[in-house]
């Protein structure tokens, strides 16, 4: 979190960026990981002068053309490229709107909560859990209003089943939040959490400073050994919210005719005739689709 933000970006990603997967052979021991700035300013076509005053901060509204030859030089992808033009040229107008605290519309917080036989929940730009109906928080407690996905995955004891799932985890969840972020320096909310996970969590803070980006995926595959109901295996979709500002919903539903489908029924009858008794801890793991949290029940806890 610095004024410098593409100079910050640039370096980050260079730093990830191996010479011999440019082509550029490697004949002695190098000082720096990755490439050298001179590396990049040759793949990029620029003097290695001019990309120094980039990355140092000298030069904060490079050109278009300038951007995607840089983006080319690092091998960045189609969001990663968008993410370096946005911190060339942020909206002031998205930083303003972000100030406010997110809230769901009425509408589609009503319209979430009519479904009684369909998980859902509503995700915000910071990956709290802005709105979920009942069947949702019965799937999962990682569902709750209130909950933020990517703090649950750093800081709760427990939740995940060996610290390879949870760095493949949250660095899809840190890659999404920095996307969302964009150049939102002064956003409150993002401030505030990163401040809170930056001095808890030694993988957030690796994770943070590697500067990955992506956007959420469209769908992807959920599985759940749901203390209740047995084994479950869903489909997701997410959705943009209309006028919300990277809002996103989030709806599951089973293959007809499944037995995933029949436990997902059931788990609706449970729901709609009291809450949930147990209490359950997920051990997410990694969804190759991006940030598709898939889980298996560790172990149910006794009655409280």
């Amino acid at each position: 979190m610095t004024a410098n933000l593409i100079g910050e970006y640039l370096r980050a990603r260079r730093e990830q960026v191996r010479p011999e997967d440019v082509g550029i052979a490697v004949t002695n021991h190098r000082r720096v990981p990755g490439l050298r700035r001179d590396e990049v300013a040759m793949l990029a076509g620029v003097s290695t002068e001019y990309y120094t005053r980039l990355e140092q901060g000298r030069d904060r509204h490079p050109s278009a053309q300038v951007l995607d030859a840089v983006a080319r030089a690092l091998g960045l992808d189609g969001a990663s490229t968008a993410h370096l033009h946005d911190l060339a040229d942020p909206a002031p107008r998205r930083r303003r709107a972000q100030r406010r605290a997110e809230r769901v519309r009425p509408s589609v917080s009503q319209l979430v909560e009519s479904w009684a036989h369909t998980p859902a929940f509503v995700q915000g730009r910071h990956l709290d859990v802005l709105a979920a109906n009942r069947l949702a928080v019965a799937l999962s407690p990682l569902f709750a209003p209130g909950t933020n996905l990517l703090r649950t995955v750093l800081l709760e004891p427990g939740a995940l089943t060996s610290p390879a799932e949870v760095e493949a985890v949250a660095a899809d969840l840190v890659a999404v939040l920095r996307n969302a972020a964009g150049p939102d320096v002064d956003d409150p909310r993002l401030a505030e959490l990163v401040g809170e996970l930056s001095v808890r969590s030694d993988l957030f803070r690796r994770l943070w400073a590697r500067h990955d980006v992506r956007r959420h995926p469209g769908g992807g595959v959920y599985r759940v050994q749901h203390p209740q109901v047995g084994e479950l295996e869903l489909r997701y979709d997410k959705f943009a919210v209309a006028d919300a500002d990277d809002q996103v919903l989030v709806v599951y539903q089973a293959e007809p005719g499944s037995r995933s489908a029949e436990s997902l029924a059931l788990l609706s009858t449970i729901t709609g005739s009291a809450p949930p008794a147990q209490q359950w801890r997920l051990a997410p793991q990694h969804s190759p689709d991006g940030t598709g949290v898939t889980t298996t029940d560790e172990r149910a806890s006794r009655r409280s």
